[in-house]
């Protein structure tokens, strides 16, 4: 029973490819729609995206502050390089917390629980 309880608690929504104007709103959709499942934390893991630019981010932040408003944590893993300098020039790397892999990620979790 415990471990199947963890599961619930966290979603993990994979995106791949290039995230931009034209499907970063899709991508909004697909993580605020997560806050009916009840779960905890939403987990993005960016291993198999190419490149993100400013309009994903955006899509990102208010993801975020909507999944915040119902008591619900996102957070990201495995972001590439270039991820990683959007994210620190805009500073955004202050608000989200970025795990290096979701295996850290789960050790991380599954140590606070």
């Amino acid at each position: 029973m415990g471990e199947n309880s963890m599961d619930n608690q966290v979603q993990i929504v994979k995106l791949n490819g290039i995230i931009n104007t034209n499907n970063s709103q899709n991508l909004r959709d697909n993580i605020t729609e997560l806050q009916e499942s009840g779960a905890k934390i939403v987990l993005v893991d960016c291993q198999d995206v190419t490149f993100m630019d400013s309009s994903a981010l955006g899509a990102l932040v208010l993801a975020f502050k909507a999944l915040r408003a119902t008591g619900t944590k996102l957070v990201l893993c495995s972001i590439n390089e270039q991820v990683r300098i959007l994210f620190e020039l805009t500073g955004m790397d202050k608000v989200f917390e970025i795990f290096p892999s979701q295996d850290e990620f789960h050790q991380v979790v599954l140590s606070k629980n």
